[in-house]
């Protein structure tokens, strides 16, 4: 008779919190070996937030780097007058909180009742530089990042304000896609002000602009925190500059 499977003793291992994830085809473990992920997990702690609680503050010596799990983190910078700048929100499967520089050059929040995983910085980089395959997990998160924060400049760039809407509305559809959640309707968890100062956008305007888009059969508002995207056409083409309205 053969022993019992490895993989199958892995998660039967791995707490509770890895066997009821459902995030193995987009979080930072995603295709790992059974030994990666042993690995991973010898250094992985748990952490859950309430809504509004920070994970820490920008100038917070990083200490540890996190993967969301359940929730949505908003990400936010100070400028130097004072006003604050959302320059990203996280969903589950993603990655963050790796810093060269030593301390956090950002400040993550709860936006909803969150559970992430918490990994040790150095512990992360000596293990790192002993498991290859997640060395290309973590350049490839990089990477993403890299993506998302190109993405928010060309939303702070020369777009009207219904195109950057439309543009913010189809990316959220894409990575509910990428977590294999449906397209549309999509959870919007961030509050229209977090959606202003993401967009470089009055909250006014954010709202006037989601309402004449409800009125126009672009969207749905079905309840708070939720949008179905009704005429993604119609949206791609906003977002793309191809409609006059």
């Amino acid at each position: 008779m053969n022993g019992p499977d490895p993989l199958l003793k892995l998660v039967a291992d791995s707490g509770p919190l890895c066997r009821c994830c459902d995030l193995e085809d987009s979080a930072f473990c995603a295709g790992l070996s059974p030994e990666g992920l042993r690995r991973l997990r010898s250094i992985r702690g748990n952490l859950t937030c309430e809504a509004q609680e920070t994970v820490f503050r920008e100038g917070d010596n990083a200490e540890n780097i996190y993967s969301v799990v359940e929730g949505c983190i908003k990400l936010s910078k100070l400028l130097s007058d004072g006003r604050r700048q959302v320059i990203g929100f996280l969903f589950p499967g993603d990655f963050f909180g790796f810093s060269p520089s030593g301390a956090y050059g950002y400040t993550a929040e709860a936006i909803s009742p969150s559970t992430l995983c918490r990994f040790s910085e150095q512990r992360m980089k000596a293990l790192l530089a002993t498991t290859p395959e997640l060395e290309q997990r973590l350049r490839t998160r990089l990477v993403m990042e890299l993506a998302f924060a190109q993405e928010q400049m060309l939303l702070l760039g020369r777009m009207s304000a219904r195109e950057k809407i439309s543009h913010f509305l189809l990316m959220l559809s894409r990575r509910a896609v990428a977590r294999q959640d449906p397209p549309s309707p999509i959870a919007v968890p961030m509050s229209r002000l977090d959606m202003a100062d993401y967009l470089g956008l009055t909250i006014e305007t954010v709202s006037r602009t989601l309402t004449t888009m409800k009125k126009d059969g672009l969207i749905a508002l079905p309840s708070p925190g939720i949008v179905d995207l009704l005429d993604r056409d119609g949206l791609h083409r906003i977002a793309d500059g191809r409609d006059g309205g």
